[in-house]
């Protein structure tokens, strides 16, 4: 059976990825949940991740690391994973290569924190671009394919690769035009994104980086978390 090698649910977007594709595809795996400690995790990660960082697939002998070598790689092995169609496909790798590579502003301001409501202190001109051009982006999708999902009528490794995003747009209240809102909160309402959401608010552990970059974002107005020890 995969093993599937992720960090603390409340921070590790990354993780939420290939772990959201393989619950919502119906792909068995053993979940090894190795949390974040202060400063550099190199040593403990390069255990089972060559690069060092999560996440990492382990399928016996062989490790696949990062989520779209992941995707590519169970995409050998299981029929879902892209869209059938090659159109939707070729769309929806675009759209899934576009979310790995970019979103910088995204990423640095809005750092995912499942467990707490923040009130941003400004947006800069750089996060309203990449919340504009996720919302494009989304309601390109939804129109070309008919939904409800971004390449069609299935959960895709599209839809795996936004899904983090869904949770920002929850945590740090972002506006969404057009279909894009109602699809955000369509990947918080499925199975796998719930039972992440459950996990991450019983975390008891803190990691004072992840902490402080949600801090430097605005105002915690909420905290849903299990108190942390």
């Amino acid at each position: 059976m995969y093993e599937l090698y992720i960090a603390n649910k409340n921070y590790s977007s990354w993780s939420l990825r290939p772990w959201a594709l393989m619950r919502e595809r119906a792909i068995p795996f053993e979940e090894r949940r190795v949390l974040l400690s202060e400063g550099s995790n190199w040593d403990a990660y390069r255990k089972f991740s060559p690069n060092g960082r999560v996440p990492c697939l382990v399928d016996g002998d062989t490790s696949v690391w990062e989520s779209l070598a992941i995707a590519e790689y169970l995409a050998e092995r299981h029929k879902g994973i892209w869209p059938e169609d090659p159109a939707a496909r070729a769309w929806a790798r675009c759209a899934a290569a576009e979310m790995h590579a970019g979103f910088a502003a995204l990423r640095d301001v809005c750092t995912m924190s499942v467990g707490i409501r923040v009130r941003l202190r400004d947006t800069p001109p750089a996060l309203a671009r990449d919340v504009a051009r996720i919302a494009e982006l989304w309601n390109e999708g939804l129109g070309r394919f008919g939904g409800p999902f971004l390449a069609g009528e299935t959960f895709t490794a599209a839809d795996a690769f936004f899904a983090p995003v869904a949770f920002r747009v929850q945590t740090y209240a972002l506006a969404l035009d057009g279909a894009a809102a109602p699809y955000a909160q369509r990947l918080l309402a499925l199975p796998s994104l719930r039972d992440w959401e459950a996990a991450a608010l019983q975390e008891t552990t803190r990691e004072p980086g992840q902490e402080d970059e949600a801090k430097r974002a605005g105002e915690c107005i909420e905290d849903r978390r299990a108190p942390p020890t």
